[in-house]
């Protein structure tokens, strides 16, 4: 059998604790990369701040891990610049859809050629503990020692609200369910959410896989993607069943396609915009 590329050749010591959610994403992502027929030198993986941020660190591709919260706009200018390249904006649900909720809503509308993918585990584990923009209401934390009292951020409901080109649920305790969706959202051209259920063995008591495996379902065929009313409904559809899957689907342009459109990537080429010394040129300029 043909070995992954994207396994590292030498060993490294993982953060995460033993039974973290972050390893069934991790191996998804591989396998799903792999399978696709890419090489390393392909792939591009921006992160933000956290332990889901620091999955670009445990495989072998090109990796940019940078400030809390700003994967997304860094995913989106690679991508503009380099589109022959794959990019995956990668983090948690605190980076993804607190410190970046802007960026995240605002790339939905742009609609970048980019796949993002969410590892949500309902809580903020790298600063011990506390409620997460998905926490559910009554968390108990260390900082919410009466319950948390905030609404959750619900991100397939906005994001389908927003008219997300492609939105979709994994569960990390099913590796193989969750690469299938992580090859179509790869696979897609357009903006793509993966909202991934990732258990926290450490700061999480509530959402275990436990919790999970007795509430997780996929949708049946009887799910259109491309309607987007039913999409929302099931988007709503929390708490003694979970539904996991693609929700909607809506191809429409995306940024390339229209900027291109306005300006020719030749023309760009041309007056230097794009190149490595173009680009140079540019920072030495602003700084």
């Amino acid at each position: 059998m043909m070995a992954n590329p994207f396994e590292q050749e030498k060993a490294v010591e993982i953060a995460w604790c033993p039974g973290c959610g972050n390893f069934g994403i991790l191996r998804a992502l591989k396998e799903a990369l792999f399978e696709l027929g890419y090489e390393p030198h392909q792939v591009v993986l921006v992160s933000g701040i956290g332990q889901a941020a620091k999955l670009p660190h445990y495989l072998n591709a090109n990796v940019f891990n940078g400030l809390h919260g700003r994967s997304v706009p860094v995913a989106f200018a690679i991508k503009t610049v380099r589109p022959e390249l794959l990019v995956v904006a990668e983090s948690g649900d605190g980076c993804m859809y607190g410190e970046g909720g802007n960026h995240f809503l605002h790339a939905i509308r742009r609609n970048p050629d980019l796949t993002v993918i969410v590892h949500d585990n309902q809580v903020y584990g790298l600063t011990k503990g506390q409620a997460s923009p998905t926490s559910e209401e009554g968390f108990v934390s260390k900082v919410q020692a009466m319950g948390n009292f905030s609404t959750p951020f619900n991100p397939l409901s906005i994001a389908i609200a927003q008219d997300a080109s492609f939105v979709a649920r994994g569960f990390s305790g099913d590796v193989e369910g969750l690469k299938k969706i992580l090859k179509e959202a790869l696979s897609w051209k357009g903006f793509a959410l993966v909202d991934v259920l990732q258990p926290c063995v450490s700061f999480n008591r509530v959402n275990t896989y436990g919790w999970y495996k007795e509430r997780v379902y996929y949708l049946g065929e009887d799910h259109d993607p491309s309607n987007r009313l039913q999409a929302f409904e099931r988007s709503l559809e929390w708490g003694e069943r979970i539904p996991l899957g693609i929700f909607y689907t809506h191809l429409r342009p995306t940024y390339g396609e229209k900027l291109y459109t306005q300006i020719p990537r030749s023309h760009l080429l041309y007056q230097g915009m794009l190149s490595q010394e173009g680009i140079a040129r540019e920072f030495q300029r602003l700084m």
